[in-house]
Formats: C-alpha cells, structure tokens, sequence
C-alpha cells in the first residue's frame, strides 16, 4: 500500500523553497486493551458527556469547543474558524540554522516525520540533502502545525529526509533535580566494567530482532483464559533489602564469568580486540587484597556446604 501523505509543505532558507509532503514515520502499537462491560449482562458500556449545570446528557451535534479565558467563562469557536486557526499557519519549514548531525542531545527528540519530495521537488531535494549527508550537518527549523509551532530537525536518513519534533526546554525536566550522589571510580573496578561491556557489545541496534514479549505474555494468558483454563500468578522476587551492600568487585567478576559459560560464536577479530581488557582483568584481580582472599574462601566454602555436612563441620570445631 503507498504511503500517504498527512501534509504538503516547502522547506525554506534563504532564496530556495523545496516543495515536500510529510509523512508519518512511526505507528504506535497499543498494548492489550480490555473493554469496560455491565457485571450484570456483560454488554459494552458507553461513555457519555454529562451537562454539569444541567446534569443532562449532551449528543456530539449539541457540543461546541470553547476557550476558557476567565474562570468560568468561555468563547466559542465553530469548526470552520478553528480550521481557519490552523491554515493560518505559514505551511513552510523555515530553517534556521545548520549543525553538527550530533549537536542535539536527543533527549529533545519527539515525534519523527519522512519528507518525500513534491512535484518539482526531486532535484532541490535531493541537492539539500546530499549536501548535508557530504557535510555531515543537519537543519535546525520552524514548523507550526495543529496549533503549535515547533523547533524541528531536519536530517539525512538511508533514503531520504527526516523531520524530528523537538521539545522546547521547558517540556524536558532537568536530571539536576534528582541530586545524584557521584563517587569516585578505581582503577580496578573501571578495568572490570569495561570489560563487562566489551563482552556485551554489538556493532547496532537491530529493530527487527526485538518483540514486545510483555504483550505475548498476557495474549498466551488471555488465550489459555478463553480456553477456560485458569490464569496463574507467577511469584515476584522479593524486593532488594534497602542499603544492602554490594561487593561491586565480586558482583562483576560473577557477571564477567557468567558470560563466558554463555555458549557464543566469537570471531578471531573480536577475540584479538578483546586481549587488551583481559590484560586489564588480571591486573584488577592482582589489585584484590590478601586479606580479602581469604575472606571470600571462607564465605564460598560456608556457602558450598550442604545441609548435611554443616553439623558434622560444626560437631568437629
């Protein structure tokens, strides 16, 4: 099915206007939904709009859309002047600025949008963004669309151009508030961790190989539930116990550890690129005190014991 176009706009800076149509780059998948029903009957119940002056019930030809610019008091508008609000909007991406592709943090990304190009676009379009794709930059813009005017980016993608929503500062909360507590990092366990993540790391993200197995969990419960069979609750874990102290050294040994049992084929080239962080593991092991060793012993001993052997152990101290 062809894609169809939700907007006919032109890209604007300086003297060149290239003529696009945009389209809708993503399609949100809802999760399972459950409808609201009568206990009684097990109908469909539907929602209703309820004068709060009147306590009557309002049908959508006797609703109109109004703007509350006092408390309590409102101005009315009619679907022809609302839609005249929104085509007064200048039908153009403006463009500000260029930058660096990487300059936004993309914390600021909101909605993503494709341009194709219009009739009598291709050429112009296609100039703009090899341009930017030789460059390395993107646009920085202003677009006003429904009754908002946003900052957007324009950038280059595998087959053509992508306008990316942006939000303003004040729609992003600032990490500051949250006062995170920063320590320092040793040696040792910085060596440790980058392993963990070298062993851990793919060359990109690959969409595809992903599904929503939160959502194939409940639809394989809901099916088992028409089949008439009862929906069982698995057991949670227990919550960690607040202010436990982790041993962050030994916690990423076991993980480094856990990963090598992990059956995986491994390439000469990643093995060889590999060498160095493990060059790295064995001097943070050597960074281990002598008065730990025997510590950690003693406590994987206790812990190997079985139930069995404990008394016997314990008859003989």
């Amino acid at each position: 099915m062809a894609a169809r176009s939700i907007a006919t706009l032109s890209i604007s800076f300086g003297l060149v206007s290239i003529p696009v149509k945009v389209y809708s780059a993503t399609e949100t998948k809802s999760a399972v939904s459950f409808n609201l029903l009568h206990k009684g009957c097990g109908s469909r119940l539907r929602q209703q709009y309820i004068c709060l002056k009147e306590d009557v019930v309002v049908d959508r030809d006797d609703m109109v859309k109004g703007y509350e610019f006092e408390k309590d008091r409102y101005v009315t508008f009619t679907p022809d002047e609302l839609k005249a609000l929104e085509d007064a909007a200048h039908q153009t991406i403006d463009i500000v600025s260029f930058m660096p592709v990487g300059a936004i943090d993309p914390i600021y990304f909101d909605k993503a949008y494709y341009l194709g190009p219009d009739k009598r676009g291709a050429k112009p379009y296609n100039l703009l963004a090899e341009a930017m794709r030789k460059t390395g930059t993107c646009a920085l813009a202003k677009w006003a669309w429904k009754g908002k005017q946003y900052m957007v980016q324009v950038r280059v993608g595998d087959d053509g151009l992508i306008l990316q929503q942006l939000l303003y500062a004040d729609e992003v909360r600032d990490m500051a508030d949250l006062h995170v507590e920063h320590t320092d990092v040793q040696p040792a366990e910085l060596a440790l961790a980058r392993q963990l993540i070298e062993q851990n790391s793919v060359d990109g993200y690959d969409p595809a190989a992903y599904t929503d197995e939160e959502k194939q969990r409940i639809l394989e419960q809901i099916d088992k539930k028409i089949a008439g069979k009862k929906i069982t609750v698995a057991a949670e874990a227990p919550p960690p116990t607040t202010g436990e102290v982790i041993d962050l050294m030994e916690a990423l040994r076991k993980s480094i550890g856990a990963n090598k049992r992990q059956p995986a084929a491994k390439s000469e080239g990643k093995a060889a690129a590999k060498a160095p962080a493990k060059t790295a593991t064995k001097a943070a092991t050597g960074a281990a005190t002598n008065s730990e060793r025997p510590a950690r012993k003693t406590a994987r001993r206790a812990a190997s014991a079985t139930p069995a052997e404990a008394p016997r152990r314990a008859a003989r101290k």
